[in-house]
């Protein structure tokens, strides 16, 4: 799943508004930033394998210390402890935990069975939208949509950039994953994995987002105690 970890992401907002746009973009993506890494370095697999699922053409066969529900769990605790070094509030530090752990259970629904439980076990589970283009087009949308309309609801622009950058991240977005589905194999894992480097620049993305867009109810507050009746 692809717009769906982003839709958690923003959807996360307005339950935990103290974090920073860019800060849940990490979380709900810490997988796959881990997982280039590992793959580049011989440690997780992946192989081309056309027709594996309808929707990707990736064969994922070992990727449990950046995927597995033990593992991320590790993860999320660490980029929660991480945060809370910065910022002591327990509630987000919670927060990021889960939308960490969002990332297995979305591709658990998505994936064919090999989303791994343990870091060594044998276990794999997933549900495999994947396995229907249209199914997946439809839910990873109507997720996105949510989540877009909930971070809208929390937040507002402060300037024209705030508008202006986060639809362009959005319209980014929705164009890399119509590009997934129509465009041909990748030519090897390797070029997966570096490709999915660029993963980082949307977590930056984001945070320049956070910079020009403000709490909705930071605003309504402001202005009624500049324009008290």
């Amino acid at each position: 799943m692809f717009l769906g970890h982003f839709a958690v992401a923003l959807g996360a907002k307005q339950v935990a508004p103290a974090i920073s746009l860019g800060m849940l973009f990490l979380a709900c993506q810490l997988a796959d930033l881990i997982w280039p890494l590992l793959v580049l370095g011989g440690i997780e697999h992946v192989a081309i394998d056309p027709g594996n699922t309808a929707f990707t053409p990736l064969a994922f066969i070992s990727y449990p210390y950046s995927h597995s529900f033990t593992a991320l769990a590790g993860w999320g605790l660490i980029a929660a402890f991480a945060y809370s070094l910065y910022r002591r509030d327990r509630g987000s530090a919670v927060t990021i935990v889960l939308v960490v752990l969002s990332h297995w259970l979305l591709d658990v629904v998505s994936h064919r069975p090999d989303v791994p439980i343990t870091i060594g076990g044998a276990t794999r589970l997933g549900f495999g939208l994947w396995n229907s283009v249209l199914g997946t087009v439809v839910v990873e949308a109507t997720m996105f949509a949510a989540g877009i309309w909930i971070y809208l609801r929390a937040t507002i622009a402060r300037d024209r950039t705030g508008t202006v950058a986060f639809w362009a991240l959005v319209g980014t977005l929705v164009a890399i994953n119509i590009a997934n589905i129509f465009s041909p194999p990748p030519p090897s894992a390797e070029a997966v994995a570096i490709a999915a480097e660029a993963m980082w620049l949307f977590v930056l993305w984001a945070f320049w987002i956070d910079r020009h867009r403000t709490l909705k109810n930071a605003i309504e507050a402001e202005r009624a105690w500049t324009n008290p009746r």
